[in-house]
């Protein structure tokens, strides 16, 4: 039987090079602030989520609506005064993993002055939001947390559904409705989960010849719910 073709009243948002962003409720916020830039009330928006939820493919599209570059967080340890590159937006992603550093911190706050002086912005990604950082220059601190911050949540029905669509097709694996509709209740709410799923799925098709059917779903959701945690 031939897999149902599967239709989502989803918008799409273009980014260079990669497929389109899905928008539904759990991104729909951080989508409205890319799309208000440079209407930013401060030189900083804070972009967080947990991995996997499009943090990156968002930014992408940021750097293809702004003409943004791009700083590598891992440098801000090597020089406590940098520059800001030739661009009217920086992104820099993973900052939460730099914070704690004394160079880093002053980095980004030489970073984050200089961009307020010259009218320029910064899409700063991370885990959680600043006011979970641990971010020990006070001046530092009390800017970040003043800027706009936004968190993509982990994905609701409507994403979860699509991505498991994609991350098979990407497989040229075509998906049953009827399998969807059994997964996306039972399967734990965020991208990490939706990728090991699909995984899982392949390989147990592939080693047992067989087709991904609700029985074989089942299967791989009761093998992952009964594996230990990783220490």
């Amino acid at each position: 039987m031939t897999p149902k073709q599967l239709a989502f009243d989803l918008e799409h948002r273009p980014a260079l090079g990669e497929e389109d962003f899905l928008v539904t409720g759990c991104n729909s916020d951080a989508v409205a602030w890319i799309d208000r830039y440079p209407d930013w009330p401060a030189p900083a928006l804070i972009l967080s989520g947990g991995g996997g939820a499009g943090k990156t493919h968002l930014a992408r599209v940021f750097m293809a609506k702004s003409g943004a570059a791009e700083i590598d967080a891992k440098t801000l340890r090597e020089q406590s005064v940098p520059e800001l590159p030739n661009a009217e937006a920086v992104v820099i992603e993973d900052c939460d993993r730099v914070m704690g550093d004394a160079v880093a911190e002053e980095a980004l706050f030489h970073l984050y002055n200089q961009a307020r002086g010259e009218n320029r912005y910064l899409l700063l990604t991370a885990r959680s939001p600043a006011a979970r950082w641990p971010i020990s220059l006070p001046d530092l601190a009390s800017r970040l947390r003043a800027a706009p911050s936004v968190e993509i949540a982990d994905p609701d029905d409507a994403l979860l559904t699509a991505l498991l669509v994609k991350l098979f097709s990407d497989r040229q694996i075509g998906i049953d409705q009827a399998v969807l509709e059994y997964v996306v209740p039972r399967i734990e709410r965020s991208f990490h989960a939706a990728q090991g799923f699909v995984a899982a799925a392949d390989k147990t098709a592939l080693e047992g010849k067989r087709r991904i059917t609700v029985p074989l779903a089942r299967e791989v959701l009761s093998h992952q719910q009964e594996a230990p945690e990783p220490g």
